[in-house]
């Protein structure tokens, strides 16, 4: 069932997210995507995650398509003028790429060419009505377009803020439902009791809200997250488990499904799950989560 369907039906959407390799070698990524094939929704293949250098999100979503593998382009608005974006944006729905998802981009100063130039010819807003433009067959000077895409939109949100940047947040959120955005994939989530006070400002009837499940790989992993990742809390007690654990991979995976879990029975739309570079433990984390 396409996405959109999926979310339109209130069914539980299961996303991954694969990060393209820095290199022109996809043979990994295509037998990782194979192992779970069948068993999500699409993938998500970020663009230049954390401003690292990677093959395009454009490029692995094309590959992964023609693989049957059905992806959510990730587009950024650090890296290409408004030129090159909407050329993208064309070029993806030409190749089969019916979702897309639009992204800021992280800061390019802690990214692997520290010396690159922002772009931002955009922000996500500008981007996301461009977006709707094309969907009424026009681009964004509103000259007429051979033939309009029909995306189902996606974007992001930061589920841990609080106070004054919570607000901020929600006026955002309502601002992108208005430009068309069907889901929004927040950032990663373990802190349920802090989730659940964010969740209670979301009108989730309009919008799929979609959380992040993020595969810890150590204590240590963990304790750095909570301690430097603004806006991201880890309880003690999870931190604690993992480091007690005599497997502390079945420990992490087992965090991931129980989080998964109450995610469903808290009548989330779906989770993204991200391995951050362990996609081959993916099938562990849904054999777990029984999904």
């Amino acid at each position: 069932m396409p996405l959109r369907d999926k979310i339109k039906s209130g069914e539980f959407v299961v996303l991954g997210e694969f990060e393209p390799p820095k290199g022109a070698d996809f043979s990994q990524l295509l037998k990782n995507a194979n192992q779970i094939k069948g068993r999500l929704d699409a993938l998500v293949v970020p663009e230049m995650a954390n401003a690292v250098m990677k093959a395009s999100s454009l490029g692995g979503c094309a590959f992964l398509q023609l693989h049957g593998i059905p992806t959510i382009f990730q587009t950024c608005c650090r890296d290409r003028n408004r030129l090159a974006l909407q050329a993208d944006i064309l070029s993806a729905w030409a190749l089969g790429i019916s979702n897309i998802i639009a992204v800021p981009g992280e800061d390019i100063r802690y990214g692997d060419h520290p010396q690159a130039r922002d772009v931002y010819d955009l922000n996500t807003e500008q981007l996301l009505e461009t977006l709707q433009n094309f969907q009424t067959g026009k681009d964004m000077v509103g000259i007429e377009l051979k033939g309009a895409p029909d995306f189902c939109i996606g974007s992001i949100i930061n589920a841990g803020a609080i106070g004054g940047a919570l607000d901020i947040e929600i006026e955002n959120l309502q601002k992108m439902t208005a430009l068309g955005v069907r889901f929004v994939v927040t950032s990663p989530v373990f802190d349920l009791h802090r989730f659940q006070q964010f969740i209670k400002r979301i009108d989730t009837a309009k919008v799929a809200v979609i959380p992040t499940v993020m595969l810890l790989k150590s204590a240590g992993m963990a304790r750095y997250i909570d301690r430097n990742i603004k806006n991201i809390s880890i309880p003690g007690d999870m931190i604690r488990d993992i480091q007690k654990a005599p497997d502390k991979l079945k420990q992490c995976i087992g965090i991931s499904a129980e989080l998964i879990g109450h995610f469903k029975e808290m009548g989330m739309a779906g989770v993204m799950i991200s391995t951050v570079g362990w996609e081959d433990k993916l099938p562990q984390v849904l054999d777990a989560a029984r999904l």
